[in-house]
Order: C-alpha cells, then structure tokens, then sequence
C-alpha cells in the first residue's frame, strides 16, 4: 500500500500581510506523480519553495508540512537542509543557480555521487559518465557551466540533481529551453521517480509535458488554486474557464503572422564558421536580417543558436566570415535577450535601480519603463524586490522591459519565452513584434518550438551540426 510522502495543509505564503499564495492542501503518495501548472507568477515557484524552506528573503510561509511522516514547517532552515538530496531533491529552474561556476560539469554530478549517495571516488565517476553518456552530454565533461548552452546545463543540473536518487523529486520547469527530442528524453527519466516507488512533483507551463507525466494536477492562477485532479481528466475536461484559456494558448493553436513589408538590410552575416570550446559548432551559414522582419532560428541543444547570436552582437568573433551592420545600427542598437536572465542582472541590486540605470544611460523617461512593464504584466510593486525574489517568467519580461529601453534596430531573443505560460508566451511576443513593426526593428528569435517558429516568424532557419 503507497504511503504519504509530502503532506501539505493550508500553505499560504506571504509578502509582509499580503497574501501572494494559498491556502493549498495536498497529498503525495509514493509511486504518484503530481504536476503542478499555471501563469507566470501564479506562484509555482514559490510552493516549491515554501516546502523546502527556500523562500527569498521578506517572505514568509504558514500552514503545515509533512514530509515521510514528519513536521517539517517549524524546523529552521539549517534543519531542513539535511533533508535536501538524500529525502528530497530539487532540480531548479534555473541551473545557473544550481551549478558552481568554477567547477566543472562532471565535477558536480560526481560531487553528488560521492557526498550525497556514498559512493566511492571511482563509482562516482564511472556513474558520472553513464548519465554523460545518456544524457547526450558526452564530451562536456571538463567544460564549465558558463560555456555550456542552456539546455545543456539543464541536463547537467538535472544529473546532479538526481546522483543520490532521493525518494522525493521536485522538478522546476524541466524542460524549459529543450528541443523535442530531449525534451522526451528528460521526462522519460522524470517518469523513472514513481514508477521505481518514489514520488515526483513537477512544476511546468506546458500541456504537452503534463499529459506526458500523468498523474495529478493543481492549476494555479494569481496564487489560487483553481482546479485539480486526474491529469488525464482535468486536461481532457476542464471544468474552469481558465484551465480551458491555457490549452487554447498552445503555439500550435495560434494564427499564422506576418510583419509588413521588410526595411533596409541591418545585419549580414557572410560564410560564418564557429567555434566554442575546440569544437566547430557552424561552419558556413550565411543570414540577412531586415528592418521590421522576425526570423527564427531552431536547433537541438548545443547545436550553437545561442553562439550565433553573441558573434551577430559583436560578443564573439567568428573563426571564419564576417558580420557586417547597416551605418544606421550603433552598437547599443543591437540588444540581446539572454536565455538565463538571472544571468544577466546584478544579485545584490533591486530590480528598480537595474532598469532605472538603463533608461539613464539612454535618455528613457521612467514612466515609458513602468509602460513597457504594464504592458508585459508587471505589476510596480515587484521593483523594489531583487532578481532571485521574482519568478523565472516575471523575470524574463522585466529583461525585455530593460532591452526595449535601451531603444534598440536589432533584438536578437535567446528564448526570451521560456519560461511564460502560453497565455503570456502568447501575449508577450504579440507585444514584441507590435513594438517592432512600430520601429522597424528587426527581430532574430531563437527557440526550441517549432510551432512558435512557423506561426510567428517572417523566416525560419534550422541549425545542424557539422558533419
């Protein structure tokens, strides 16, 4: 007979006296999946949170936790900590934050073999290169986080996050950023967790990856929760309007656009070879980008979509070829949207100053900011907060807020999407492209969706490696 792994009674989570999650009531038995589902910032993120006891600073958490039979709620963060990896793991949505930057890959799925499950130095490594192996990341082994694509650091957070083989999983949007291929991959071994006996709570915006996962299911909105159930029947027969709006939503429901006529050519990129760490990523590949034109560029992970974009922004060099821009383009002109935007604000400072800074330097009144963060569904309030006090999809808008502010020809957008629902997936990149028709400005898009590519984008390009 299963038995209750996590137990949870009227969690609610709080901002000060104001309520930001809650109350929530469930229970988890072993061999028993639950996804969780719902908006960006519906508070996902931050029931995980509220059951390890990783809540940001200047929040807080009422209601009870049981985890294995046992209080949880009233221990200290320090006494909670002895239960992460061995009892319960948590494969982050952000594997920037997850993973050490100066240690190798393999170093840190190794570190957790040996630390974590007990086993010895040479177990460790010979079950560090099975996972390397399995999860197509054979060759990476001494390659450090900050040199690795975004869905390549998912797969080396989500091996370290599981080394121990901890009874609980709870897996924050783990295929965000992923091709299809992989993406089937990861949840192939997300589904390992219960049918060995064990338990899995997967937080995801894709309807797609909850069918997949089976199970139960929580819809959030705006910290409620709105309905729950069978995956299978909650998904198949909504009872609430808002659940039904989120399978509406899907890129692959979404109507065929077009920008207008195209403008002056911006950037052309002639015979392009590239290099990252040794290896050659592409070798040979030509592109125009026009004013007021979206192309969208797909590839598996590694493939080097996201290096293409820093030699197109002047970041990198290429090995071979060359990229030119228009006289018109300044070099502040061409902004990118990185794929891990945690990456790219300061920690320590608020969300405020960073944005505020920007429209400085570029002569922006405030009051267009605070435009473009109502436009994108942020409410003011979240600008005093820092960037690890906001959700990973809150925070994904707030950077696009911060590149329109700095005026830009050219956006070049790493998965700027992500980590969104697809109600404001859908949303956001209408509001994009109707700030980019207004300007002319010339929208170079990557992302793993292949709907998303053909319904949004003028032109679609899809990376291969080398032979």
């Amino acid at each position: 007979m299963n038995h209750i792994t996590i137990a949870v009674e009227a969690l609610s989570v709080y901002a000060g006296a104001t309520q930001l999650l809650g109350p929530i009531t469930f229970s988890l038995p072993t061999g028993r999946s639950l996804v969780i589902m719902g908006e960006t910032g519906a508070g996902k993120s931050l029931l995980a949170q509220a059951i390890l006891g990783t809540l940001p600073d200047g929040l807080h958490s009422t209601g009870t936790i049981h985890l294995n039979g046992q209080r949880i709620d009233q221990l200290s963060p320090q006494e909670r900590s002895r239960f992460w990896g061995r009892d319960v793991a948590i494969l982050p949505q952000e594997p920037w934050r997850a993973l050490d930057p100066l240690m190798y890959a393999a170093a840190q799925v190794q570190e957790s073999y040996r630390f974590v499950a007990g086993l010895t130095r040479s177990n460790a490594a010979a079950a560090t290169q099975s996972d390397f192996n399995a999860l197509e990341l054979h060759g990476n082994e001494r390659r450090l986080p900050r040199t690795l694509s975004g869905g390549m650091a998912q797969r080396v957070a989500f091996a370290a996050a599981t080394a121990a083989d901890a009874p609980i999983l709870i897996a924050d949007e783990p295929t965000k950023g992923l091709d299809t291929q992989r993406s089937a991959k990861i949840i192939s071994l997300l589904t390992e967790k219960p049918n060995q006996g064990g338990a899995l709570i997967t937080i995801t915006h894709e309807a797609s990856v909850a069918r997949q996962l089976g199970g139960d299911i929580l819809v959030l909105k705006s910290g409620t929760l709105i309905e729950s159930g069978s995956t299978t029947e909650v998904l198949n027969n909504p009872s609430e309007d808002y659940t039904q709006q989120l399978l509406n939503a899907e890129p692959r429901a979404w109507p065929k656009q077009a920008s207008s006529s195209r403008g002056d050519l911006l950037l052309n990129a002639e015979n392009l070879s590239i290099y990252r760490g040794g290896k050659c990523l592409l070798e040979d590949f030509s592109l125009e980008l026009y004013a007021n034109e979206r192309i969208a560029i797909t590839g598996p992970s590694g493939v080097g979509k996201t290096s293409l974009l820093d030699v197109l922004a002047g970041i990198n060099q290429p090995e071979k070829g060359r990229v030119t821009r228009n006289s018109s383009v300044i070099q502040t002109g061409i902004q990118k949207l990185y794929q891990d935007p945690p990456a790219a604000f300061p920690n320590k400072v608020s969300l405020e100053k960073s944005l505020r800074d920007v429209a400085r330097l570029h002569s922006v009144d405030w009051s267009v900011v605070l435009e473009y963060l109502s436009e994108l569904g942020i409410h003011p309030s979240l600008m005093d907060r820092r960037p690890d006090a906001v959700s990973g999809g809150e925070l994904q808008r707030i950077s696009i807020a911060r590149a329109l502010t700095a005026n830009p020809t050219v956006l070049l957008a790493d998965e700027p999407t992500s980590r969104l629902d697809p109600i404001t997936q859908r949303e956001t990149l209408a509001m994009i492209a109707d700030i980019a028709s207004e300007r002319g400005i010339a929208v170079l898009l990557v992302t793993h969706d292949l709907d998303i590519a053909e319904k949004w984008a003028d032109r679609h390009y899809t990376l291969h490696s080398p032979l």
